[in-house]
């Protein structure tokens, strides 16, 4: 079975989030672990998290990519910035231990001109500090479209901050589909290709979650708009592809498309449509 979902609000708790999950038909979710623009985060209701575990387990979710805010950046130039980030992510971890063994997705940040060999090991080392042994979640680095500074936008980049991570077992990969196109990846020509370079330069074992999106840009614009499915340059025979790959049709994947959600269970029923397995 297709594992999807997309975005939903977190404002009102885990199982307002299952519920709005079943409304659309998706078996999966990701959600912000705080607000995505800011610091803060609501305190755990453990109430609520139980009532939401009875009921993922009732209705076949599982699999939860949470998200960053975006406002962390390890790799910044300013100290108390990449302190900031460690801060609101080991936090993160230690929240995301009332769902346990799912994955917590974060964009590897932007080097501010310090150059890519320092902010690859920036991020490595914030990752060495803040992962513990004894942790479920899964963190994943999501690959990045290239903008200004952004580490990630490469595979080799990626490579390489997994390289400097002591604990390999929580260490994984989001892919997202406007991301790579808008990073140079032709996965609407040659998926095959790319997955291929992929598992060369990372390995596919790595691979955990993709983010499924169309983009507004051609490939290696290096922009990162995302567009409704088939209302980009990607296409919808393109994302369908991705779907029923060999390699990739068992992750969970996760709908970022601007949509409400209407439009998000349009897609979720679209795409179930054309799984083939």
């Amino acid at each position: 079975m297709l594992k999807i979902g997309c975005h939903l609000s977190s404002s009102a708790g885990y199982l307002a989030m299952g519920k709005d999950a079943e409304k659309i038909d998706a078996n999966t979710f990701a959600f912000f672990t705080r607000n995505p623009r800011g610091g803060s985060a609501k305190a755990i209701n453990e109430t609520d998290v139980a009532r939401f575990l009875e009921f993922a387990a009732e209705n076949g979710i599982s699999g939860l990519v949470a998200h960053s805010p975006y406002t962390l950046n390890p790799c910044s130039a300013k100290p108390e910035l990449r302190d900031f980030a460690k801060r609101t992510m080991a936090d993160d971890l230690c929240r995301l231990e009332y769902t346990p063994g799912n994955f917590y997705n974060f964009h590897p940040g932007s080097h501010t001109g310090q150059g890519e060999d320092i902010g690859i090991s920036q991020c490595a080392e914030m990752l060495n500090e803040i992962l513990p042994l004894s942790q479920t979640t899964t963190v994943l680095i999501e690959t990045m479209a290239g903008k200004g500074s952004e580490i990630g936008k490469t595979f080799e980049q990626i490579a390489k901050i997994i390289s400097m991570v002591e604990n390999k077992s929580k260490i994984g990969v989001c892919l997202d589909t406007c991301h790579v196109w808008d990073g140079g990846y032709d996965i609407v020509n040659d998926l095959d290709g790319v997955l291929t370079q992929f598992d060369k330069t990372i390995g596919l074992e790595n691979l955990k979650a993709v983010h499924l999106n169309d983009s507004l840009n051609p490939c290696g614009a290096h922009k990162d708009r995302h567009a409704k499915i088939g209302e980009g340059y990607i296409g919808k025979d393109a994302i369908c592809r991705v779907i029923n790959h060999e390699a990739l049709h068992s992750l969970p994947f996760i709908l970022e498309t601007p949509n409400d959600e209407a439009g998000y269970a349009r897609e979720i029923a679209m795409l179930r449509e054309a799984y083939k397995y």
